[in-house]
Formats: structure tokens, sequence, C-alpha cells
């Protein structure tokens, strides 16, 4: 009986070994979060250009359809050329129309 004890092999993790586990986890973290905030900001800039695009689209559609010379962001909105989503957005991004005469 006392032999079968001897034989057997503790096959856990050591505490040195789970720190360093730890160590280059945490270190593979603080590489990786810079990264993830950049591509955060870009991807914020992105959606806002995107936004003026289809803004600045819309407002054109608007003033060839109703053969008019100026348009506001409330006109788009009631005539159903952006959604109260786009009208939201827009206002919180503080967007203007910037149309090409």
């Amino acid at each position: 009986m006392i032999k079968n004890i001897k034989k057997r092999k503790c096959s856990a993790f050591t505490l040195v070994e789970m720190s360093v586990v730890l160590f280059i986890i945490s270190l593979l973290i603080l590489l990786m979060l810079p990264n993830i905030a950049a591509q955060r900001k870009n991807a914020m800039k992105i959606n806002k250009q995107a936004l003026q695009t289809e803004l600045n689209t819309q407002a054109q559609l608007y003033l060839s359809d109703k053969n008019v010379q100026s348009v506001s962001l409330d006109d788009l909105t009631k005539a159903h050329y952006l959604t109260k989503e786009q009208y939201e957005m827009i206002k919180r991004e503080g967007l203007t129309i910037q149309v090409d005469e």
C-alpha cells in the first residue's frame, strides 16, 4: 500500500508556473489595449464620414426631386429621406448639410 502512494505523481501547476502564465497574459493584454482604443477611434471617424456622405447624398436627392434651392435637416426627416435614428446621430455629431451647387 505504501508503494502505491509513493509512485503517484502530482500533475498540478505550481505557484511559480501559474504566476508566469498570469504575467504573460497580463503583458499581452497591456500590449493590445492601446491598439484596440486606436481602432475604436478610427471606426468612429469612419462612421462620422459615412454619415456625412449619406446626409449630403440625401440632401442632393431631395433638392433634385423637389426642385427647390435649399433643404434643412427637418425637411429631409419629414420627407422620409432620413430615418429618426439618422437624424438623431446627425444632431449628436453636429453635422451640417454640404451640397455642391
